[in-house]
Formats: C-alpha cells, sequence, structure tokens
C-alpha cells in the first residue's frame, strides 16, 4: 500500500485532543479498518459475508461536555465541527463530522462532548475508515454514556447512523467486523440474522501474511456505483417477488434471465452465487 502513517497512537491521539481543547480526555478509544475476504454486494442483501479485521486503527480521545455542545476535530482536516447534541441531523452534519456526530444521534445523544480523531486506515481506499470511525466512537459514548449496548447492537447503531446521518445506503458488514474482529480471524456473519461466527484463517501457525494491495481506485459509500448497484438489488428483488435476494438460490436464475434486464440479471446473479462462494469458502477453512 501507500505509505501509512505507523506513528498514530492512542498516547499521540490524547496529546492532540489536549492541544485541540486545552484540557485532557477522560480516554481514548479505537477500533480498526477492515477487508472482505469474500462476500461483496452481499450484506445489503441479508446475505452472507467473511470480512477480517486489519492492523490499521482509528482512535477517538473523547471527552463529555455539561453544556450541550458536541465538538469534534480531526488530524484529517483543520475544521472543527460543533453543534448542540438535540441538534444532531441530516440537514445540520454533512462530511466526515456525519460520521461520529451520526452515531452519537444513533446511540440517542445524552449530553455535548468533545472528540478527536486520529487514523492509519486510508481513506477512500475500500478498508472501511468511515466504519472505524463510526465504532471508535460508538465504543467510547456507550461507554461514557453507559448505554449499555452490546458489539452487535453497536454494529447496528453504527449501520443506522451511516443510512440516516451519512445518507450511505450501507449493509452492517464493515461495522460487524471492526467490532467483532479477532487475530488470525475472519467473521462470517449472516446479515439477516446478525449472527456471527468467529472462523481461524490459520496464517499464523502457516507463517503467511495476507497482503492488501491499494489499487489507487477510490471508495465512497453515499454516491456512484455502490448506490446504483444497491439500486439495482432491490429492483431486482420486487421484480422477482421477493423481499431479498437472499431469498433465491441458483435454481432461480432461468427465471431471473426472463424477468430481468441485463444490467439487472448480472446484479441478482451476482449476488446470488456470491452467497454460494461464502458458503464453499466457510466449510473449506473449516474441513482444513
Amino acid at each position: 500500500m501507500t505509505a501509512l502513517r505507523n506513528e498514530v497512537s492512542a498516547e499521540g491521539t490524547a496529546r492532540e485532543f489536549a492541544a485541540r481543547y486545552g484540557y485532557s480526555a477522560t480516554g481514548v478509544w479505537s477500533a480498526p479498518g477492515r477487508v472482505n475476504l469474500i462476500g461483496e454486494h452481499t450484506d445489503y442483501n441479508e446475505g452472507f459475508v467473511l470480512p477480517f479485521a486489519i492492523n490499521r486503527r482509528t482512535y477517538a480521545a473523547v471527552a463529555l461536555r455539561k453544556d450541550g455542545i458536541c465538538r469534534v476535530s480531526s488530524s484529517f482536516t483543520d475544521e472543527s465541527v460543533q453543534v448542540r447534541f438535540d441538534g444532531i441531523s441530516r440537514d445540520s452534519v454533512a462530511g466526515w463530522s456525519a460520521y461520529p456526530l451520526g452515531v452519537a444521534w444513533a446511540l440517542g445523544a445524552k449530553s455535548g462532548f468533545d472528540i478527536y480523531i486520529d487514523s492509519d486506515v486510508p481513506v477512500g481506499a475500500g478498508l472501511s475508515s468511515s466504519a472505524a470511525i463510526e465504532c471508535a466512537v460508538s465504543v467510547a459514548l456507550n461507554e461514557l454514556w453507559s448505554t449499555g449496548f452490546d458489539r452487535r447492537e453497536l454494529a447496528r447503531i453504527g449501520q443506522r447512523a451511516e443510512n440516516e446521518i451519512v445518507g450511505a445506503p450501507t449493509g452492517i458488514m464493515d461495522q460487524s467486523a471492526s467490532l467483532l474482529g479477532e487475530l488470525d480471524h475472519a467473521v462470517f456473519l449472516d446479515c439477516r440474522t446478525l449472527e456471527t461466527q468467529a472462523e481461524a484463517l490459520g496464517f499464523a501457525a502457516a507463517e503467511l501474511e495476507l497482503v492488501i494491495i491499494d489499487t489507487k481506485v477510490e471508495h465512497r459509500h453515499a454516491d456512484g456505483g455502490y448506490k446504483s448497484r444497491r439500486e439495482a438489488c432491490e429492483r431486482g428483488a420486487a421484480s422477482l417477488g421477493v423481499s431479498s435476494l437472499r431469498d433465491l438460490g441458483v435454481d432461480d436464475l432461468p427465471r431471473a434471465a426472463e424477468v430481468l434486464d441485463e444490467l439487472t440479471y448480472r446484479r441478482v446473479k451476482h449476488v446470488i452465487t456470491e452467497n454460494q462462494r461464502v458458503l464453499e469458502t466457510v466449510k473449506t477453512l473449516r474441513e482444513q
């Protein structure tokens, strides 16, 4: 990949918080980025995915405030965004700040806060830098506000923040991988039931490493190809009389080819066959 900022740390994030706000953070929380081993475009179709967390993290230094003001700043920009906790909405926030502020909204914001964010998860590289922000902030505020959500619930909160405040029609894979990932394991996730299972990859025992290569293709969820692809999947499901493509199998492909236009059929076929590939991959891992 391109050079990454390996000096990012909890200690450094705490120092920058103090420099920005003039006092010390209550604590620093973090969450990793993720890579998807297999299961592309299946999560928002209630299918199966097999992602894993990576060794690049986002750190959030956080302290609560008593005046109802929410301030967020980061190493990405000199911009500092300020809004009242009871005024967070899709209309009042935008850009990178919508991710941490959206999480606060989805958690049911209970007070103001100051947050400083630093990260070595590359932005726009398909490594879920946005989900890493959401997850670091959700873990922090969940603890500070004593809201008592477990990590699976926090994944749903992150997804809701991204869907309703950021305006990105994402599934739940990214947040689940970030919050539930374990060393040398993938997260096998059923995106319909949200049941998860840690699947051993065996890289360490085999003295192997998985290398991630930056293709330089920028990745965004809120617009572009991702959005149009999701819309095509939704059209395909509706045309085939099901609520989700999860309800279809390979035996349904001949009917799909007759009913759907060429582009929509290709999208539907990918999801149906990709679900099968995920299940076969998990079966192979378990048999090793």
